[in-house]
C-alpha cells in the first residue's frame, strides 16, 4: 500500500507488507504523483465528450437501424467497407509492384531501365492487377446488397460459378498469357527494341504487351507469340556481346604467326576510331580449338555492345581475310579434280565388256 503526502520533499515512499516496509526509488514516486491528477483530468474530459447513445437522436437512430431500417444500415456498411476495399487494394497492390520492381532495379536485370520506363510497368501491372481486385469486390458487395434486401441471391451465385468454370476453362490460356507478360514486365526479360528468340522464332521486338509479343525478323516477317507461350527468353542485346568466330588455317602453317596475326587484326579494329567505342574488349586468339579434316580452327574472342555484335563480327572476318592474304597464310578448302574429254573420244571407256554379249542372247537354232 503506497502513501502519498502532499507538499513533503520525500525521497521514499514505503509499502507494508506483512510487517515489513520496502523504500520505493523517488524518482517513479514523482511521475505517479505528476501522471495521477493529469490522467484521471483526460478520462474525465474524455467520458464528457462522448455522445449519449441512450438519448435522441442516437436512441431513435438505433431504434430505426434495428427495426425496418435495418436493409437500409446493412447496405450503408457494405458500400462503406466496399469502399475502403477499393482504396485499401490500389495501395496494397501498388506497394507490392513497386517493392518487386525496386529490387529488380536495384539486385536484377532492370538496372539498366531508367526511372520513366520503371514508373509505366509499375503503372501497367499496378493497373491489371486492381481492376481484377476492383471486380472481385463490386461483385461480392453487389451480392451482398441483393441479399440484405431480401432477395434470392442463391441462383445469382450458383450461376456466377458455372460461369467461372466455363470461363476458367476457356480463357486458362488467356490468364496465363497475362500472368507471364507481368512477369516479363517485373523481371525485365525484354523490352521494345532488344532481339531475341522466343519460341522457336527470333527477332526485333516491335510491340509488347500482356497478352502478347510481336517481333520482326531479319526477312520482315512479323511474328506473335502469346506470352504463355514463353518458356524461355533468349535476349541477343543485353548490355554486351560476345565475338565467337572460329578460323581455320591449313595444315603446315606456322600456327604461332596466325595467331600473332589474328590478335593484330584484333587491336588494329579496337583502335580504329570507327570501333574504339563499341569494342569492349579486344578480340584476340583464345586457343586452338580443333585439329580438323582440313585445317587447325582457331578460337577468337572479344566482347563487343550487344547491338553491334554481327557488324562487328563480319567487320572482323572482312579484316582477317586482307590480313591472312598479305602475310601468305591460306584457308583450308576441299580439293576437288574434274575429268573432262577430248572432242571426238569415244562415250564408252574402254575395257572388257560387262554382261552378257548379243551371241549369248540369241536364240539357239
Amino acid at each position: 500500500m503506497c502513501s502519498f503526502q502532499d507538499g513533503a520533499q520525500e525521497t521514499h515512499a514505503t509499502r507494508q507488507d506483512g510487517g515489513r516496509e520496502h523504500p520505493a526509488p523517488a524518482p517513479i514516486v514523482a511521475e505517479a504523483r505528476a501522471a495521477w491528477p493529469t490522467g484521471w483530468a483526460t478520462l474525465r474530459y474524455a467520458r464528457k465528450s462522448m455522445p449519449d447513445f441512450s438519448k435522441s437522436p442516437w436512441s431513435d437512430l438505433y431504434a430505426f437501424l434495428d427495426g425496418p431500417g435495418a436493409p437500409i444500415g446493412q447496405a450503408i456498411v457494405i458500400v462503406v467497407v466496399a469502399w475502403v476495399a477499393l482504396r485499401l487494394a490500389r495501395v496494397f497492390v501498388r506497394g507490392i509492384v513497386k517493392t518487386l520492381l525496386d529490387r529488380e532495379a536495384t539486385e536484377g536485370t532492370a538496372q539498366e531501365l531508367s526511372a520513366v520506363e520503371i514508373q509505366k510497368r509499375m503503372d501497367t501491372i499496378a493497373a491489371l492487377a486492381v481492376n481484377f481486385l476492383r471486380f472481385l469486390i463490386v461483385v461480392i458487395a453487389g451480392v451482398m446488397l441483393l441479399g440484405g434486401f431480401g432477395l434470392d441471391v442463391g441462383p445469382a451465385i450458383a450461376g456466377l460459378g458455372v460461369v467461372g468454370i466455363a470461363v476458367g476453362f476457356g480463357a486458362q490460356h488467356l490468364v496465363k498469357d497475362y500472368l507471364n507478360g507481368a512477369l516479363i514486365l517485373i523481371e525485365n526479360q525484354f523490352s521494345k527494341g532488344d532481339v531475341i528468340r522466343v519460341a522457336g522464332v527470333a527477332g526485333t521486338v516491335e510491340d509488347f504487351s500482356l497478352r502478347r509479343t510481336t517481333l520482326r525478323d531479319l526477312d520482315g516477317v512479323v511474328h506473335t507469340v502469346p506470352n504463355g507461350e514463353i518458356a524461355v527468353a533468349s535476349n541477343l542485346t543485353r548490355v554486351w556481346s560476345r565475338i565467337n568466330q572460329d578460323v581455320s588455317v591449313a595444315y603446315g602453317t606456322d600456327i604461332d604467326k596466325a595467331m600473332e596475326v589474328v590478335d593484330n587484326v584484333g587491336r588494329e579494329m579496337a583502335s580504329d576510331p570507327a570501333w574504339k567505342r563499341r569494342v569492349l574488349e579486344t578480340p584476340r586468339v583464345d586457343r586452338v580449338s580443333a585439329l580438323g579434316e582440313y585445317g587447325v580452327t582457331l578460337k577468337i574472342l572479344g566482347t563487343v555492345r550487344a547491338t553491334e555484335q554481327w557488324a562487328a563480327a563480319g567487320e572482323l572476318r572482312k579484316r582477317l581475310l586482307v590480313a591472312f592474304k598479305a602475310n601468305g597464310i591460306e584457308i583450308p578448302r576441299p580439293q576437288r579434280v574434274v575429268l573432262s574429254r577430248e572432242p571426238g573420244t569415244a562415250d564408252v571407256l574402254p575395257g572388257p565388256a560387262i554382261g552378257p554379249t548379243d551371241e549369248d542372247l540369241a536364240p539357239e537354232e
